[in-house]
């Protein structure tokens, strides 16, 4: 059974949008899911402003995992890597105890082109929180894929369908992509604490109600969960065991509120290294809440 419906909110990152699906406030996570950002879709001329480039920044706490549908971006970070993403395949980083990375868009920017994908956040559990920073790059054919009543599904990481994804993960999850044919039949994975779908697009139906792209279905533990295409769609099927409370400030994530405060002071003194072969510019610090007003007298 549907437990909530999280619709996404357009943000404008300076040059291309995105849909912010997670975090939400009353429903932060699902698993150790703690953001997921629908990129585009957009379509872009030869000549995109540098300006629309992600600038090094840093996380800690955290893996990110970037997959496209369409497109191509450049990656560098300060554990050495430089690799550019195409569609299907996966950029999984792991920032752990802290990482600075770049996301450009060098080829886009060079001969024009669509840009379609998903960013997401995996909190770390707690013994992996302060983990050597480190990146992996997986092709598509390292992937495992299922093909069986008009459903074609990638996993990206984890396992389900009767695979398992040689992704190495932290925690147990299971993330996939799957693209439906009309009126096809996709269940969700069984045996995980929390799970979801999101629609990225075409619409599809569940528990007798029609949803469409730009939607997250958070379902309950347990029991069975299906979804029917209308039309052909396209559903990022997400979840696993969750890893406790976290909280998220900027890039950071953490189950400490000090480390969340010592990260920032480091970002904000030079601290943390910078990109290999991209360390002349960063995004700084934005500033945080105002303090809280003085009790009236």
């Amino acid at each position: 059974m549907l437990q909530r419906v999280i619709d996404q909110r357009r943000r404008d990152l300076g040059g291309f949008e995105v849909g912010r699906v997670l975090p939400y406030g009353p429903h932060k996570m699902v698993g150790p899911f703690i953001f997921f950002d629908h990129i585009g879709p957009a379509n872009f001329a030869p000549g995109l402003e540098k300006s629309a480039d992600v600038r090094p920044h840093p996380h800690i706490g955290l893996s990110t995992v970037t997959y496209l549908f369409e497109g191509e971006i450049t990656h560098r970070d300060s554990v050495g890597s430089h690799e550019d993403i195409h569609p299907g395949e996966v950029n999984w980083m792991t920032a752990g105890s802290g990482i600075t990375h770049s996301e450009r868009f060098e080829k886009i920017r060079e001969v024009g082109g669509p840009l379609h994908g998903i960013q997401s956040w995996v909190a770390l559990p707690g013994r992996d929180e302060e983990t050597a920073p480190a990146f992996a790059h997986y092709g598509h054919v390292e992937l495992p894929t299922v093909d069986e009543g008009g459903v074609w599904g990638r996993l990206i990481a984890g396992e389900a369908f009767g695979v398992r994804s040689p992704v190495t993960t932290h925690s147990p999850l299971f993330y996939a992509h799957c693209a439906l044919q009309d009126r096809a039949r996709v269940e969700m994975p069984q045996g995980y604490s929390e799970r979801a779908a999101y629609v990225a697009s075409g619409s599809v139906e569940a528990d007798g109600r029609r949803f469409s792209a730009g939607q997250m279905l958070v379902f309950d533990k347990g029991g069975n969960a299906t979804l029917t295409s209308v039309g052909p769609a396209i559903v990022m099927l997400l979840g696993g065991e969750p890893v406790g409370e976290r909280f998220i400030e900027w890039n950071f994530v953490s189950s400490s509120q000090e480390r969340l405060e010592q990260a920032k002071a480091d970002w904000r003194a030079g601290r943390m290294k910078l990109p290999y072969m991209d360390d002349k510019e960063f995004i700084p610090l934005p500033p945080g809440p105002p303090p809280p007003a003085p009790p009236a007298s």
